[in-house]
């Protein structure tokens, strides 16, 4: 039997396919393997933007929460996607509740790490922009239909 390394790992994401080895190297620096059983929360609204997750296995739902209602689901993640973009920009908060739906295996990357090293290799730091802005650019497009099917005639 053999082990990957969360290098080997990392690189087999979707979110890395572009990516030099190099760079997927120095992500692996920041990276651990983690879990959360159905219900968990991988983030909390307002909480500290500390981390992002790749998902190896399993389904998260990205959720508002509302007052006196159940939170609102922005979308649905399963395996091969990412939790958590703002972890890049400043303030560093979340934006939304993250809940494991089912088991999930992920890779939770500490974020003062990788911000460490983007800033420190602009070229890396560039590429991960890219790679993330990417993420959200796919997320509001497919909000913007969300919104066309729910409120269109």
């Amino acid at each position: 039997m053999t082990i990957e390394t969360i290098g080997q790992i990392l690189a087999k994401h979707p979110f890395f396919a572009e990516f030099q080895p190099e760079h997927v190297e120095l992500v692996a620096g920041c990276a651990r393997n983690v879990r959360f059983n159905p219900g968990e929360y991988l983030t909390r609204e307002g909480g500290p933007a500390d981390r992002f997750f790749l998902i190896r296995h399993g389904m998260v739902s990205l959720e508002v929460a509302t007052p006196g209602r159940a939170p609102i689901v922005v979308t649905t993640l399963r395996e091969g996607e990412i939790v958590g973009a703002s972890w890049l920009a400043p303030p560093y908060r979340s934006m939304f509740d993250a809940r494991a739906v089912e088991l999930t295996r992920a890779i939770s990357i500490d974020a003062e790490c990788l911000r460490k090293k983007c800033e420190k290799d602009h070229y890396f730091g560039y590429e991960m922009m890219q790679s993330v802005l990417r993420v959200l650019v796919k997320r509001l497009q497919a909000t913007r239909m969300q919104i066309l099917d729910v409120y269109g005639e």
